[in-house]
């Protein structure tokens, strides 16, 4: 059936209409919807007359990819392989191929696999996964490889092809028994027992299924043995897995646990535990610790176990968190130490650089702190969080009159273009036909990373301006963001409904800058935006919190007025204003506040004394609030400027107090 409906249009050229590489007179959006319901309806048939009716349209693609998409483990590498080169460079032909390579690799089809990955330009992590898996099971172990710095150590939860392409790995002759032992350090800890038993398998160390079932249901009972066990390396593995598994009920009895046997260890002629056990012991408390900062507070304790694993075998997530933990309590050569573990290419990352230049600010050797002042230096050159964070220290100022703060100009020729480029005519199209929004930003997103591959800055800051100037500034923004050579603020950062943002934060005494940047933040201005949480509006309010601020304003909530535009934006500044004043009137913990909640954001606090802000950011233990947090200080510093009362972020984060 697939073959027969892709000969049905393949014999038309789709863009045969399109010879002067004008769309303006496309009609096949029209159908788009009608095709779009009958593919929700998995109505084939009349998808087939769609497939017609489209034919040499700008939509022509879609009922053939939904018609094949209803059933994708049923099409065949060819029939994909003929969708892909009758609408070459489509986002929906990426989309085909890739999903498909996804889905059959999933069910073990992995010739399919092979035959199609040429065609996937932009996987995400899954499906590069899947491509992986593909080669690995047709002998090419060199491309299977690939994905092993991604997967390989990684013990944080990832797409279930990822985690079989780790576990297959194993086999793989190009690993080495000093990978697997790495690895299996890793699944020790998480307690994977497939893993472990293949990776000590491999190893020549069998461990038997009978004795880390034993040691879960009770690990205690295997350690209270252990001192009489013979000192061998399975001995060594089990041990560690019976500290992960107490660690998973409680990480201070495991911490406990592992400095009793340590010390009791010491006065033994013979050790039972080699340092490399130890040292892992050490590190494994120290994971878990971090994992609960929100619940049990900050602790050095944390910071003092990484110190005692230090060697050469930390993974992306370890380094990381020894990183934070050293940030948080201010241990500058810690700092060091945690970063020098990352991967090469992490390490020189803004983020990263800017933590170790923050090191060496402190150092006792006038050279480290030469370098520190070089290295905010480079990253001032940036006009991101970190870049102005950098700029702060060595005294340079946003100049937003250098960075497009008025509306670029777009010749002739570049408008023009934008229309005769298929990819932002169909995403305008769509825009414009009221279709479904996600098909227009995928189409946008893939319109931009075409023009972003061809190093088309013009290309994407004139459909920038077009986005803009008709309303849809969540794309503008996101174009706008994603040029690599050309800044324009304006579209970057606009500020629509400017009066009742300045009004309404002014009248509760917050700034509009920081308002804007929590509004860019949450919704990038798209007043219908709802998250799957609920939240709505240009403010991102849930409906519990709309019931709060209006009855705290003497008003009836109503959930269609909550989330207008207007008085969504009344509400949140007020909102914005009430949890400042809830928590000390810190800027930093009222962003993250709305984020997460206040009393997250409280719990976060130093138990005593001051924190950096920066040093608070970066230690906040939820990563999307973290995130957060530096995405709304970075736009309302920008804002700040554009709105004519410019402060540098430093002084915008301020110096976080006590929670106590």
């Amino acid at each position: 059936m697939s073959a027969l409906g892709l000969s049905q249009v393949a014999c038309a050229n789709p863009y045969s209409s399109y010879s002067q590489g004008s769309y303006s007179q496309d009609t096949s959006v029209n159908s788009f919807t009608a095709a779009a319901q009958a593919a929700s309806r998995g109505d084939v048939n009349a998808l087939y007359g769609y497939e017609q009716q489209m034919s040499g349209g700008l939509f022509a693609m879609y009922p053939t990819y939904w018609r094949m998409n209803l059933d994708l483990n049923m099409q065949s590498s060819a029939a994909v392989a003929q969708f892909v080169r009758q609408y070459p460079k489509t986002v929906m032909a990426e989309k085909l191929v890739a999903d498909f390579a996804e889905t059959k690799a999933a069910s073990g089809d992995y010739a399919s696999v092979r035959q199609v990955a040429n065609l996937v330009t932009n996987p995400d992590r899954s499906e590069s996964c899947a491509i992986a898996l593909g080669f690995n099971h047709g002998g090419d172990t060199m491309r299977a490889l690939a994905e092993k710095p991604f997967v390989w150590l990684n013990t944080s939860k990832q797409p279930a092809l990822c985690d079989q392409l780790a576990a297959e790995m194993n086999n793989n002759p190009l690993i080495s028994n000093q990978d697997r032992t790495a690895r299996l350090k890793r699944m020790l800890r998480k307690g994977s027992t497939g893993d472990i038993m293949a990776l000590s398998s491999r190893l020549g160390l069998s461990i038997p299924y009978s004795a880390l079932s034993e040691i879960q249901l009770n690990p205690n009972a295997f350690i209270s043995r252990f001192g009489a066990q013979p000192a061998s390396q399975v001995n060594q593995y089990l041990y560690l897995y019976a500290i992960g598994r107490i660690a998973d009920k409680s990480y201070r009895e495991a911490a406990q646990q592992v400095e009793y046997d340590i010390k009791q260890d010491n006065q033994r002629a013979q050790k039972l535990l080699n340092e490399e056990t130890r040292r892992y012991a050490y590190r494994t408390v120290a994971v878990k610790r971090m994992g609960f900062n929100t619940d049990d507070g900050f602790d050095i304790e944390a910071l003092n176990w990484f110190r005692n694993s230090l060697d050469n075998d930390f993974n992306q997530e370890e380094a990381e968190e020894y990183a934070k933990a050293a940030i948080r309590f201010s241990r500058w050569d810690d700092v060091v130490e945690a970063i020098s573990r990352m991967d090469a290419d992490v390490q020189k990352t803004n983020q990263w650089q800017y933590w170790l230049a923050r090191a060496y600010e402190q150092s006792n050797d006038g050279s480290k702190r030469n370098i520190a002042k070089k290295m905010y230096q480079h990253l001032a050159k940036s006009n991101e969080y970190y870049g102005l964070m950098a700029k702060d220290k060595v005294g340079q100022r946003l100049d937003t009159s250098r960075l497009g703060s008025s509306l670029p100009n777009i010749s002739g020729s570049d408008r023009t273009r934008v229309m005769q480029n298929p990819h932002f005519a169909r995403a305008f199209a769509l825009y414009n036909a009221d279709a479904n929004r996600a098909d227009a930003n995928r189409e946008w997103n893939w319109a931009v990373k075409q023009a972003r591959d061809n190093r088309d800055d013009a290309l994407i800051l004139a459909a920038a301006r077009q986005a803009h100037d008709m309303g849809w500034l969540d794309r503008a923004v996101y174009a706008a963001d994603n040029t690599d050579t050309t800044t324009s603020l304006a579209l970057s950062h606009p500020m629509p409904h400017q009066s009742s943002v300045v009004r309404y934060s002014q009248s509760v005494g917050i700034d509009p800058a920081w308002a804007y940047g929590i509004m860019r933040q949450e919704s990038r201005f798209v007043s219908s935006a709802r998250s799957h949480v609920g939240a709505s509006g240009l403010m991102q309010i849930m409906p519990d919190t709309a019931k709060y601020i209006a009855r705290n304003l003497g008003e009836s909530y109503s959930a269609s007025r909550a989330n207008s535009g207007d008085t969504n934006i009344r509400y949140g500044t007020w909102y914005m204003s009430d949890i400042l004043a809830k928590l000390n009137y810190q800027p930093v913990l009222a962003t993250a506040g709305y984020n997460a909640g206040p009393n997250k954001a409280k719990r976060w606090q130093p138990n005593y004394g001051t924190l950096a802000a920066d040093q608070y950011v970066e230690s906040i233990a939820y990563g999307e609030t973290r995130n957060y947090v530096k995405h709304v200080m970075e736009n309302a510093t920008i804002y700040s400027s554009l709105l004519g009362r410019p402060q540098g972020i430093s002084q915008r984060m301020g110096t976080i107090p006590a929670g106590f």
